[in-house]
């Protein structure tokens, strides 16, 4: 862990959104919250249920290169969608969560073609694990 502030979540507890997200929060980051404008370092794991049922990962950027983006920018990239963000948005750097997303806040009716051979289909349920690394806040 990187600051005194940061902690890891003794007991684990879903919490559901009003917009049907669900998280379970892994660890409890320290600092600001990120606010539009702002650019957010995060380590994203992605996955989605396969026609058989095993898990098809079609993002993963821990131990590799850190995703950034700036919290309110549209279009997403590399299997970042609009539940991502609304999740990020109450968590501060060092923070850690499981996140299931519905359909209407992943890819919704259209599904996404990831390249790569990388499809995600439509109606898809989403499940992410986020890393929060750093947030910068925009200037003044």
């Amino acid at each position: 862990m990187n600051s005194l502030t940061e902690r890891d979540v003794e007991k684990v507890e879903e919490v559901v959104l009003p917009n049907g997200i669900r998280y379970y929060e892994l660890r409890v980051g320290g600092g600001a919250t990120p606010r539009p404008g702002d650019l957010v370092v995060i380590n994203v794991k992605g996955s989605v249920k396969g026609k058989n049922g095993d898990d098809q990962v079609f993002v993963d950027t821990f131990g590799k290169r850190a995703l950034a983006l700036v919290m309110g920018s549209r279009p997403y990239s590399k299997g970042i969608c609009e539940g991502i963000e609304s999740v990020l948005r109450n968590m501060k750097a060092g923070g850690k969560r499981r996140v299931i997303i519905p359909p209407s806040l992943g890819f919704g009716e259209e599904g996404a073609d990831l390249g790569e051979g990388l499809q995600i289909p439509p109606m898809a349920t989403l499940e992410y694990v986020i890393e929060v690394d750093r947030v910068s806040i925009a200037p003044a």
